[in-house]
């Protein structure tokens, strides 16, 4: 039973790793019309549906958890939702390669680490070496991947103008600050724990007590999501981007997307909620390497390292880095 979790997150990561292709293909929509329908899709409608199926009762369940818990839970989401925006607006002053790098870094690290020492005597369990060890072994390759987005955007780039970096303190400044904030989906989740608590008293599966965890958490974070997507169609004064004729495939990976995002938010739990106490911990990092390898697997079927060898080679340098770290982060929970 103890690989069945790690399969369950390995699994997850496929999915997290995928979802972006959709992202490739908003156009002729307007990115705010098609962020909204993702929203609606990814936060609200998937997982309610997913945990009505798997949690009898599942509004009651919502209804009778600790209020304090609940706000918590989607306090967190909310500033989850923060970091996903600040992603954004770090992109124009480093590039994305290294935006991504720093947040994902970030978010792995935080992610894992501040749940581990809430945890009481946690320098204590047998765990703990490997879990630091894990995670600063992931910082190395997710640093290394970075650096090869970046060798690789400067080589086919070419150009002094695309090289330039408007800000390169203020846009490291706002990516390490998204990848804080990011890493708080993972901790809001670890928070909720008490809602699966409740709906497995309820007759959930312990594995399927993680679904009404992430519809409280998701609230807080569509909250933002939508918010942004709403105030950027009135500045933009975009509304009519709904309208565009021609966008039944934008609207379908808009929700296809949705699919994958949180499919791979909700497998994970599952995965997380079988691996005990140090679920949230462990889980975590390992979903976000194993999909960070995954989503360089799709760029390079996409051609996107054509004509970069050398970065390429760093690159897989990076990946068998961070294969190791999930390697040694999966042995910590089989010591705990």
């Amino acid at each position: 039973m103890e690989f069945f979790p790690l399969l369950l997150v390995i699994f997850a990561s496929i999915f997290q790793g995928s979802f972006g292709l959709g992202m490739k293909f908003m156009e002729p929509l307007k990115w705010e019309a098609w962020w909204l329908v993702h929203s609606i899709f990814a936060m609200i409608l998937i997982p309610t549906i997913w945990a009505l199926f798997v949690t009898p009762n599942l509004f009651s369940v919502v209804t009778n958890a600790p209020i304090n818990v609940k706000l918590l839970a989607m306090a967190f989401g909310a500033l989850w939702g923060v970091g996903g925006i600040m992603f954004g607006k770090s992109i124009p002053y480093i590039g994305i390669s290294l935006t991504y790098g720093i947040v994902m870094g970030v978010c792995s690290a935080a992610g894992s680490l501040i749940p581990f020492f809430t945890i009481e005597n946690a320098t204590a369990l047998p765990a703990f070496p490997y879990i630091i060890g894990g995670v600063a072994i992931m910082l190395i390759g997710v640093a290394i991947t970075a650096y090869a987005g970046v060798q690789k955007d400067k080589l086919l780039a070419g150009t002094e103008e695309a090289n330039k970096k408007v800000n390169l303190k203020t846009g490291i400044v706002i990516a390490v600050l998204s990848g804080l904030l990011s890493a708080f989906l993972a901790i809001g989740f670890d928070k909720g724990r008490p809602i699966g608590e409740i709906a497995e008293s309820a007759g959930a599966i312990s594995r399927n007590s993680s679904l009404a965890i992430w519809v409280v958490v998701l609230w807080g974070g569509f909250l933002i999501n939508a918010l942004y997507a709403v105030f950027l169609l009135f500045k933009n004064n975009t509304w009519n981007s709904f309208a565009t004729p021609n966008s039944g495939k934008a609207y379908a990976w808009s929700i296809g997307a949705a699919v994958l995002w949180f499919g791979a938010l909700g497998i994970y739990g599952q995965g997380a909620t079988l691996m005990g106490k140090l679920g949230s911990v462990v889980g975590w990092p390992i979903l976000l390497g194993l999909s960070l390898i995954v989503g360089n697997f799709w760029a390079y079927l996409n051609k996107e390292w054509e004509g970069a060898k050398k970065p390429f080679n760093t690159l897989l340098l990076g990946l068998l880095v961070l294969i190791i770290a999930v390697i040694t982060i999966g042995y910590a929970n089989s010591v705990s």
